[in-house]
């Protein structure tokens, strides 16, 4: 009986085990077969993959063909172009919007969707372009911008320093000999920056915030009230060169400006290859209106996280400049307008008895938000409000002068305008135009220079260099 019960066990035992092992079998024969069907799928993707790819290729090609020899540039754009091909080929919303510009051309609005829609894709190859160019650029102005700030994090900044005081104090400690601008170095640093864009480390990559950051704290303190503005600042005043060391700067000036107009070829030649780019892959886009928008909005998004640190860059090279500006400042921020020659029919009949304002307060207000934007087109706008706004206010003084409500004439023509605008220049102690100003000369582009808008510049820069000139003579 025993016998017969341990038989049982060990049979059931034996059937158990066996039906085990058949489903064990069974499943690994599963796994096999979805295995084989997995490596199949993949190869054939992988095959519809390349065939696409080669498509896409052939009609870049085709693209491409009719200029015949292609050059390295050309052959870069039409990499890129095949990027945007299989871009748009995983994307539906490059189509719908291509097809709404299409049914209505004229839309501005429409066209401003589509650009804007497109900056904010991240990995759009119009955009990774973008940041290819803008980290490049970058790693050629922060060794020169931020070296001093990182030797010394302890800096002080005190407000009676200068902007200016403290920009060269910056910028000579980065002048090592590890990063000496020779001409030499500046063209070895270019070379070499194509290999560092794809090794850049994460400090540099968020080093954008932390330079802006130091960059904000060192815009120039006007004079407070009770102070003396007639003369200069002492740490200024109390500086004297080793004769020994002019040559030395005189060479890291020199170096600095060849750095600084390469960086402004870079620039122009990246924003120019960002709208080609843009132009192929979006062809509704070409036409005058959409392309001069889509040009600005390239250029904001471009600009705005540079913009500091090129200004400092930009500051250092015109130094004295601002220097000769602040001095005037000093000297003669309480001048009237008729002491910079302004007709006495442009301002208003009692100055003097004007309280906590002077003559054309609203135009120094509205030039003072030109250093506040990161993009050159609304920097160039800033100029053109400010000088339409010295126009109303000259037509409203000339009013108060004249008792014939519907003047025949304007209030002013170009000679009543310079002095207008140098005195407003000089209200708005901010000697940082002087490079502002120099910087719109490189990055506008040359189709608004030839209007209204190139007319205003120019009008401001001659401003500003009469203010310059200020301090050297008298009223």
């Amino acid at each position: 009986m025993f016998r017969r019960q341990s038989n049982q066990v060990e049979r059931r035992n034996y059937w158990r085990k066996l039906k085990t092992f058949f489903k064990t079998l069974s499943l690994q024969r599963q796994m096999m077969e979805n295995l084989i069907i997995a490596r199949a799928r993949q190869d054939a993707l992988q095959r519809k993959m390349e065939q696409r790819r080669l498509r896409l290729q052939e009609e870049a090609n085709r693209r491409f063909a009719a200029s015949g020899a292609m050059t390295a540039e050309e052959q870069e754009q039409r990499i890129l172009y095949t990027n945007v091909l299989e871009y748009e080929q995983d994307h539906d919303w490059p189509k719908l919007l291509k097809t709404k510009i299409k049914m209505n051309p004229d839309n501005i609005n429409v066209v401003s969707e589509l650009v804007s829609y497109l900056l904010s894709q991240a990995d759009h190859p119009v955009v990774k372009l973008l940041r290819k160019y803008q980290y490049r650029i970058y790693n050629r102005l922060y060794p020169i911008v931020s070296k001093g700030l990182l030797q010394s994090p302890g800096v002080e900044l005190r407000p009676s320093l200068s902007s200016q005081n403290l920009l060269h104090s910056v910028c000579s400690h980065s002048f090592s000999t590890e990063t000496s601008l020779s001409p030499s170095h500046c063209q070895d640093h270019h070379l070499s920056s194509d290999h560092e864009e794809g090794e850049t480390t994460v400090d540099r990559e968020n080093s954008f915030e932390d330079l802006e950051q130091f960059l904000s704290q060192i815009d120039w303190v006007p004079p407070q009230d009770g102070t003396d503005q007639c003369s200069l600042n002492p740490e200024l005043q109390s500086v004297q060169l080793d004769p020994s060391d002019v040559p030395i700067q005189e060479m890291e000036m020199r170096a600095i400006k060849d750095h600084l107009k390469a960086i402004v070829k870079d620039i122009h030649i990246a924003i120019e290859q960002l709208l080609s780019l843009c132009l192929l892959s979006f062809e509704c886009l070409n036409t005058a209106t959409s392309k001069d928008l889509c040009l600005a909005s390239i250029e904001e998004a471009f600009f705005t996280p540079l913009w500091s640190a090129l200004m400092a860059l930009f500051r250092k090279v015109n130094r004295e400049r601002e220097l000769a500006f602040e001095a005037s400042v000093r000297l003669y921020g309480d001048a009237s307008p008729g002491d910079v020659g302004v007709p006495i029919k442009l301002f208003p009949p009692n100055v003097s008895t004007l309280q906590d304002s002077y003559p054309y307060e609203s135009a120094v207000q509205e030039l003072r938000l030109l250093i506040k934007d990161s993009c050159p087109q609304r920097k160039l706008d800033c100029i053109v409000r400010t000088l339409r706004v010295i126009c109303a206010c000259a037509e409203d003084y000339r009013c108060l002068h004249e008792t014939d409500s519907t003047p025949k004439t304007a209030a002013i023509g170009a000679d009543d305008l310079l002095p207008i605008l140098s005195y407003v220049a000089l209200r708005s102690q901010c000697p940082q135009l002087v490079s502002e100003c120099a910087a719109l000369e490189e990055f506008i582009h040359e189709g608004y220079l030839i209007g209204e808008e190139g007319y205003c510049l120019t009008s401001m820069q001659s401003a500003l260099s009469y203010v310059e000139s200020l301090h050297a003579g008298t009223l």
